[in-house]
């Protein structure tokens, strides 16, 4: 992957970084705006533990994203972005430019899928 390409995907990266990381903020902000205001029906109190939980899941997914980005960025940092982590090939830049953070090519992680049992997307 040439030098503009790799630099192309850092500024994407770090843009995906600094969304992702004000969702968090939002997403626990929210969490904790959702507390016990003297409520005492049963069912708002259910649903207020709901959306608490709700907003603090889509922290939990945010973060998940944010770690993934990090890793990416370690990654061309140190050259080894592009690379797949499991058969060494080059990941297909139309993979990196759909899942920039995508760890492993297709063919490798259609293994690690069905390996897991999975049909969805695992460790990207």
């Amino acid at each position: 992957m040439n030098a503009e390409k790799l630099e192309d995907f850092r500024r994407r990266l770090i843009e995906e970084l600094r969304q992702h990381t004000e969702h968090i903020r939002y997403d626990r902000a929210a969490a904790l705006e959702l507390s016990d205001d003297g409520v005492k029906d049963p069912a708002d109190l259910s649903l207020m533990d709901v959306n608490k939980e709700l907003a603090l899941r889509l922290g939990d997914r945010e973060s998940k994203m944010v770690a993934d980005i990090d890793q990416a960025l370690l990654r061309i940092k140190e050259g080894s972005y592009g690379i797949c982590a499991r058969c060494g090939k080059n990941i297909n830049e139309l993979r990196l430019d759909a899942l920039p953070t995508a760890r492993y090519d297709a063919n490798c992680q259609a293994i690690l899928e069905s390996a897991n049992g999975e049909s969805e997307h695992a460790s990207l």
